[in-house]
């Protein structure tokens, strides 16, 4: 069981301020990872304090330097167990309008379980990012797109930035490495500009980072690319 007077002041050293509501949902949260997790594997992470430092604080870190307003509409790219957006729509009492994509369909069965346990909703979508970004329902008309950890910056960008509307922004937390410099023109490329990249460091004194991209212009119609180009030859 996650000790909540821990999660407390740690999330309140990054600027988040959880009540007794959103503490008992990071609980049942932090029940069901570690529950599912004896049956399949979801994360390398099943001690309570890293799950608090290294899971919920590393998701939380977000509203440290990025201002997500209640009501946003936010796509999840490579949500695995639900990071960063499952701890974010508790902060925000789930008033963001947010949906989940992973090509690995019992991560989200894992999500949808973890959601009705902490009495939130959201959508849930089983598909590959590259795909889903080209259908005109979901191209282009999100307020942010987060992704963690899930693929090299250069790359996380052909498969998150599509999804973003012209004034929106693509949220990625990445490690302590600097990607940025291999990232530069996929950015541009895709319609993006760089608003922020921050460096910090977790409870634990693990090094982390956020780079915030704004999307300026429309992403062109040629991408995203099947993945194997996107991997074989990242922008």
């Amino acid at each position: 069981m996650i000790n909540r007077e821990t999660l407390y002041k740690y999330a309140k050293a990054f600027g988040v301020e959880l009540d007794d509501n959103m503490l008992s949902r990071f609980r049942l949260y932090a029940s069901e990872l570690i529950s599912t997790n004896k049956k399949y594997n979801l994360t390398a992470i099943t001690d309570p304090d890293d799950i608090i430092v290294k899971h919920f604080i590393d998701s939380l870190a977000v509203l440290k330097f990025f201002d997500l307003e209640y009501g946003d509409r936010v796509i999840d790219i490579g949500s695995g167990a639900g990071f960063p957006s499952l701890p974010l729509m508790i902060a925000k009492n789930g008033m963001l309008e947010t949906t989940f994509v992973d090509s690995v369909r019992k991560k989200l069965l894992f999500i949808e379980r973890a959601l009705k346990v902490c009495g939130l909703k959201a959508e849930i979508i089983h598909a590959r990012a590259e795909e889903l970004s080209r259908d005109k329902a979901y191209r282009e008309t999100y307020d942010v797109a987060t992704a963690r950890a899930v693929a090299p910056l250069n790359i996380l960008c052909e498969l998150c930035m599509p999804f973003v509307k012209v004034g929106g922004y693509f949220v990625a937390l990445k490690g302590a490495s600097d990607e940025l410099d291999t990232a530069k023109n996929a950015i541009k490329v895709l319609g993006g500009k760089v608003e922020s990249s921050v460096s910090y460091k977790l409870p634990n004194g693990d090094s982390r980072s956020i780079i915030i991209i704004k999307k300026i212009s429309q992403t062109p119609t040629a991408y995203p690319r099947i993945y194997k180009n996107i991997a074989s030859k990242p922008l």
